[in-house]
């Protein structure tokens, strides 16, 4: 509690977030309400102040529903989980507080505690939302099987709205299924997750700390001529497998998206033209989405494939790309600012390369693209291999809307905090 208390005493209100996102769940309900209050009062949520205030006077079921609520909607739901759990031991049977609670688990990505929060009440409430959450959290969880089960226990929802809800849990299902014929889909398997949950066909996976938390993803990147013109070779080798010859690349504005667009198109011999919505058969290629508008590519055009160099997976773009190159948390374009170790063993800045989109594409067009050996304890991923996983999904690769993804689904990855 002191450490906490300094830090919220200094000011350091995202150190206190960090400490309590550790410690939380071992201290008392009331000191967390307490921390939490102080560090409301000085960002200026008040919302957030008043529930906290008022669960450190009583800590009822309305007061824990409260903070809940208020911790879910400042982005800290792991900070509503040990309050709602309370709540629901004094009222176990209310749905709105099981509901909350399996609100804050979902976007904790604790996927099996969902599960488990509502397996035991399901029969009790509407099936929608709760079967559905069900299944929802049971396929994020990796147990297909019981997803498949409560999906098909689901019956049609008397509300239209929650159809798109019903119509992306079977696409997610029936991709899941493509990938388990495809090879196992357990915890390593994050090819086969990543195109189960998302549609997407992960060109590269991590050749560094495969085994030591990371599988398959990066934490930190930093990207070179080389590897991007290994994977525009990759993204040949999916379009190959699945039968797919686009017309056209589409570059879309930004200049990273523009600059591995045009090498895109040079690599693969097509003409390149500004991106434009609704024109069928085109390779639109981002760099990384969150960089450029995306929320007009979520519904897809005609023969429209949508590729991303670098995806990030503790902040997902707002659709999901067709096609990615690599899953990271934090990248470094080969044009952007760079940290480089001296002969003499010091960090210098390498500022930004500032030269022309098109001189930057030749740049990656005429690099030899060389496979990363990593540190030797990745499985191996030839071509072959890709291309093999291709053909076994193609027929439920570019099928329905591009929906986010926020969870990183059941295979676990390692990240900064």
């Amino acid at each position: 509690m002191s450490e906490a208390r300094a830090l919220l005493d200094n000011g350091d209100i995202a150190g206190l977030i960090r400490h309590l996102r550790f410690n939380a769940d071992d201290m008392d309900l009331a000191e967390v309400a307490g921390l939490m209050e102080g560090a409301a009062a000085r960002s200026g949520f008040d919302d957030m102040r008043e529930a906290a205030a008022a669960m450190v006077r009583a800590r009822g079921p309305q007061e824990l529903y409260d903070f809940g609520y208020a911790c879910i909607e400042r982005g800290v739901p792991f900070l509503a989980i040990p309050a709602l759990r309370r709540a629901l031991e004094l009222m176990p049977d209310e749905p709105a507080l099981l509901m909350e609670l399996v609100s804050a688990l979902e976007r904790e990505n604790r996927h099996a505690e969902a599960v488990a929060a509502l397996e035991p009440r399901v029969v009790s409430l509407e099936p929608w939302p709760a079967r559905y959450l069900l299944a929802y959290n049971a396929l994020l969880a990796g147990d297909l099987v019981r997803a498949d089960r409560e999906a098909t226990a689901l019956p049609v929802p008397d509300d239209a709205d929650w159809a798109p809800a019903r119509d992306r849990l079977a696409r997610m299902l029936a991709r899941a299924r493509a990938a388990r014929d495809a090879g196992p889909l357990d915890s390593k398997a994050l090819r086969g997750w990543h195109f189960a949950l998302g549609g997407s066909i992960l060109a590269t996976v991590s050749p560094y700390g495969f085994d030591q938390g990371m599988t398959g993803r990066f934490a930190y990147m930093s990207d070179s001529f080389a590897t991007c013109r290994r994977v525009l070779d990759r993204l040949r080798v999916i379009l190959d497998a699945a039968g797919r010859r686009p017309a056209s690349v589409g570059l879309l504005p930004d200049r990273s998206s523009r600059i591995l667009g045009l090498a895109a198109a040079e690599v693969l011999g097509l003409p390149a033209e500004p991106y434009a919505p609704g024109r069928p058969d085109v390779l639109v290629v981002a760099y990384d989405l969150n960089e450029t508008e995306a929320d007009w590519l979520r519904e897809r055009a005609e023969g429209q494939i949508l590729f991303e160099r670098a995806t990030c997976w503790t902040d997902p773009p707002a659709v999901s790309a067709d096609v990615t190159g690599l899953l990271h948390q934090i990248v470094v374009a080969p044009w952007g600012e760079q940290l480089r170790v001296t002969p003499e063993g010091e960090t210098e800045t390498v500022p930004a390369d500032e030269r022309p989109a098109e001189e930057l594409a030749d740049e990656i067009v005429r690099a030899v693209p060389e496979d990363d050996e990593g540190d030797g304890a990745t499985p191996p991923d030839p071509d072959e291999a890709l291309a093999e996983f291709t053909r076994a999904v193609s027929g439920r690769w570019l099928t329905g809307p591009r929906d986010a993804v926020r969870s990183p689904g059941p295979v676990p990855s390692s990240r900064f905090a």
